[in-house]
């Protein structure tokens, strides 16, 4: 590659001219008696620029850095200085300050080699970090005196009083004050770990079903199972507040309704003998949904007997409900009736006198894990297929979405819709959207095994750490009772761990049904 004639500098300067370098072969005593001359006070920068100015004049030959080459006549000789030459003729660049010679740095290098090793100015000390909450273990800290290994070895140091649960004391402890107290599953294990374990649920199988009418009589069959409406959508605009008036609200039947469900199972003459749980969906449902909520407090009855755990559905007490809470509630029902074909209810006809206590429910029997399970589950309403196999379908309603409200509708509300649908093989939910004066505003259905694949591009919660979280609890609470034994399990604040505490009677309907088996 060829070089223009003209030497431009990496650095930014120009050494020597054109007519310079071309008579440099014919000038060489001139060049040599200058550069002897000059030893003492040149620069090694001039030297240093002149070699490679000749080198790359077209000599033909290569120069490095220090070689000899570099002085432009390609002999070893030429300079008088001892300093600078060697008996092989190599040349050792050494720099020199000069008033003339430019530094390869530019100019401000040599203003930062001026600057003094030491700054007048004094180090700044940062204050020592106090932040007595954080200690590690043996560090000192207004923890260390208030601990459950007792007072330290030093007493505190001042008059100052000991601080009451402090640190490592009881109030950060997780204390248990409650004589009941049997045994606890504390929450150890993350999402992570139980999304790695694969629980198998066994598809849910009908065995029975009964009816509740409205007088609160129960038949063992399917009279009070009401059938969809498919085109629901001719109700969108309606309003859900009609008939609030005449609305019988449902009645706490505490553990009676227990008792129809274990009589349902008595008439159909259901074995009991590989049975592990009886229990209704609604048990389930929370100790599934407590995977992902853990704000939300429950309890539940537990008796063992004859190898069977039942599970007694458990009321927790609630603040009086207002007039709104009352109408809101009746917005639910009041859609479960728009969306099912009632005979008696003529076309046009308003919504009137909704009775909350009729009821069909289904027994259905399915395997979760390692354990069977006989859950009794309430049916909203049915259809069918082309081929007249009937499958059921859920209703629910919800305030319209918007942008503040999706992510929380997505992250509970559908979690609770899945988990009811999928533990009973329901295939389809429908939701009545309303807004806040309760007027419909639109319907969509739901394919229960769709939610999941909605949720989990999200990430907000999954299936099956849902399922391996209630695996989890039912091993440790089929292996903690005791036959003939009665307790609680509840789920209480601070909201990290199942508790199983002893009880001190077992319903009625429990005791009655085993009599009769």
């Amino acid at each position: 590659m060829d070089f223009p004639d003209q030497d431009i500098d990496l650095f930014g300067e120009d050494y020597g001219s054109d007519d310079d370098q071309q008579n440099k072969g014919e000038n060489n005593e001139e060049e040599d008696s200058h550069r002897s001359s000059s030893a003492s006070s040149s620069s090694s920068g001039g030297s240093s620029s002149s070699a490679s100015s000749s080198n790359r004049s077209g000599g033909g030959e290569s120069s490095s850095g220090g070689s000899g080459s570099g002085s432009g006549s390609g002999s070893g000789s030429g300079s008088g200085s001892d300093e600078d030459e060697e008996d092989n003729g190599e040349v050792r660049s050494s720099y020199h300050c000069e008033s003339e010679g430019k530094d390869l740095f530019g100019s401000d290098n040599e203003d930062y080699c001026k600057t003094p090793a030491t700054s007048p100015y004094p180090v700044p000390v940062l204050p020592a970090i106090r932040n007595p909450n954080h200690q590690t273990r043996g560090a000192f800290g207004r923890g260390r005196w208030q601990n459950d290994r007792g007072a330290g070895l030093l007493p505190r140091p001042g008059p100052y009083p000991q601080r009451q649960n402090f640190g490592y004391g009881s109030k950060l402890a997780n204390g248990r004050h409650d004589e009941r107290f049997v045994s606890e599953l504390k929450f150890s294990k993350s999402e992570e770990t139980l999304s790695r374990k694969c629980i198998t649920i066994q598809e849910p199988c009908e065995l029975a079903c009964y009816s509740r009418v409205e007088d609160g009589d129960v038949y063992f069959d399917d009279r009070s199972l009401r059938l969809f409406k498919r085109l629901i959508t001719e109700d969108i605009g309606a309003d859900l507040n009609e008939g609030f008036d005449t609305f019988a609200e449902k009645k706490d039947l505490g553990s009676q309704g227990f008792g129809d469900l274990l009589a349902c199972i008595r008439n159909k003459s259901i074995p009991l003998q590989n049975i592990h749980f009886v229990t209704f969906r609604n048990n389930l449902n929370k100790i599934l949904a407590t995977a992902y909520i853990r704000h939300e407090p429950w309890e539940m009855g537990v008796h063992k007997r004859n190898g069977v755990v039942y599970l007694d559905v458990h009321k927790l007490p609630e603040r009086p409900q207002s007039e709104l809470d009352r109408r809101r509630c009746y917005w639910g029902y009041c859609f479960e009736s728009l969306a099912t074909e009632d005979p008696r209810r003529a076309d046009g006809e308003g919504i009137h006198h909704v009775d909350a206590n009729v009821e069909f429910c289904s027994v259905i029997k399915t395997k979760l894990g390692a354990h069977r399970i006989l859950m009794g589950a309430e049916m909203d309403c049915c259809d069918s297929t082309d081929d007249g196999r009937r499958f059921y379908v859920e209703l629910k309603t919800s305030r319209e979405l918007d942008y503040h409200t999706e992510e929380r509708f997505e992250r509970e509300k559908l979690l609770k819709f899945w988990i009811q649908s999928f533990l009973a093989g329901v295939p389809y939910i429908v939701i009545g959207f309303r807004d806040d004066a309760g007027r419909l505003v639109r319907t969509e259905r739901l394919r229960t095994k769709d939610i999941t694949q909605r949720v989990k591009m999200k990430n907000y919660w999954q299936g099956g750490v849902c399922l391996a979280f209630a695996d989890e609890v039912l091993c440790w609470l089929y292996g903690t009772v005791k036959e003939n034994e009665d307790y609680i399990l509840q789920f209480a604040p601070p909201f990290n761990r199942l508790e199983l505490l002893q009880a001190q009677s077992c319903p009625d309907a429990i005791t009655h049904h085993v009599e009769q088996l």
